[in-house]
């Protein structure tokens, strides 16, 4: 009778045991794949000063984008909402302050408070459906897939731009689809509004992307309104401390429109895990009749800058340091000096805040 008792506890134990697996792992499988909500985004700030030009009322600043205002100023606000499914999901990001207001300046009719808005200004606002596990369409408003930077401060390694990200877009609206070909290859091809008509067309124009990837090399193609672009971006990590990055771009109009031509590169090397030195070098020059980001250059000719930018970045929490000293040589006197006399190179330091979460 002991035996028996014995052995009907041993069968019940098991079979307990067995239902509490199976319910654990059932528990699990749910989880996983219960669609996410996220939200995220960062807060920065920044003072920047003219070592080598006046500051204050005749304050000047490189000719690439955001980070051009002296003294204490303010970056932006970027709030990012975003499900995400198991087959489809959303990306709604918003920005607020002037390098949002800067990174959308074609969407002034809606999204722009400069076109009377309210001020919430959309830099990504999409949709997506993976359709299988190697193929997802995106739908809607994206940053641009074109460049080493981006519009976010705390995807960049330098606080300051480059000229080739502030001339390449900025954003995207349209339709894009990815493919993840196996063996470390991607490819994506897009059908959009003209360069940075995020809001709407109109002009009836449409512009098509592509992209072919490696192991993180990337070969960007894109043709806008008789405009086309060839961009590699890419980069090496040469030992756990040392990355270098890559970005080379040309850019032409059909008819002798204009041109530009750029390379820059990022070596960076992290001392620790809480602080980092990156060093941003890039030769950029503009061709015949294409217009300058702010006029800096002359558009009656042939101009080239080379621009040097040391940044460290120290980290302490979800907030990141970046002290900045930025050199920009120009062929042209497209400067000043603290005399008010025309020159071609500016020196400029800043400090960046950035807070993520």
């Amino acid at each position: 009778m002991k035996t028996i008792i014995n052995t009907n506890f041993g069968k019940i134990f098991i079979l307990a045991l067995l239902t509490v697996t199976v319910t654990t792992a059932v528990a699990q499988e749910e989880e996983e794949t219960k669609p996410k909500f996220s939200f995220s985004g960062t807060v920065d700030a920044y003072y920047r000063s003219n070592l080598t030009a006046p500051n204050g009322e005749e304050a000047i600043a490189p000719g690439s984008s955001f980070a051009n205002l002296d003294g204490f100023a303010l970056g932006m606000a970027n709030v990012i909402a975003a499900y995400e499914g198991e087959k489809v999901g959303f990306v709604a990001d918003l920005v607020f302050g002037p390098r949002g207001s800067d990174a959308t300046f074609n969407s002034p009719q809606y999204l722009n408070s400069a076109g009377g808005g309210t001020g919430e200004i959309l830099n990504q606002l999409y949709v997506y459906w993976n359709v299988s596990d190697a193929v997802t369409l995106t739908f809607g408003n994206f940053n641009t897939f074109l460049g080493y930077e981006v519009i976010s401060p705390a995807a960049n390694f330098n606080y300051s731009t480059s000229y080739l990200f502030s001339y390449g877009p900025f954003s995207h609206t349209g339709l894009k689809a990815d493919f993840d070909l196996g063996s470390d290859w991607s490819a994506m091809v897009a059908v959009m509004n003209p360069t940075d008509l995020t809001e709407l067309n109109g002009t009836g124009d449409y512009a098509v992307g592509a992209q072919l990837g490696y192991s993180g090399q990337f070969l960007n193609f894109l043709y806008s309104q008789g405009g086309f672009e060839v961009d590699y971006t890419g980069g090496f990590d040469l030992s756990e401390e040392f990355y270098l990055g890559i970005n080379a771009a040309h850019f032409s109009m059909e008819d002798d429109g204009g041109s530009f031509t750029g390379v820059a590169l990022y070596p960076q090397y992290a001392f620790s895990e809480t602080f980092s030195l990156g060093l941003r070098g890039e030769y950029f020059m503009e061709g015949d009749q294409f217009g300058a980001i702010g006029d800096v250059f002359d558009a009656d000719g042939d101009s080239n800058v080379l621009a040097i930018t040391l940044t460290g970045s120290a980290t302490i929490g979800d907030l990141t340091l970046k002290p900045e000293i930025r050199l920009d040589s120009a062929s042209e006197d497209v400067f000043i000096d603290n005399d008010r006399a025309a020159t071609g190179s500016l020196a400029s330091v800043l400090f960046a805040a950035i807070y993520s979460f």
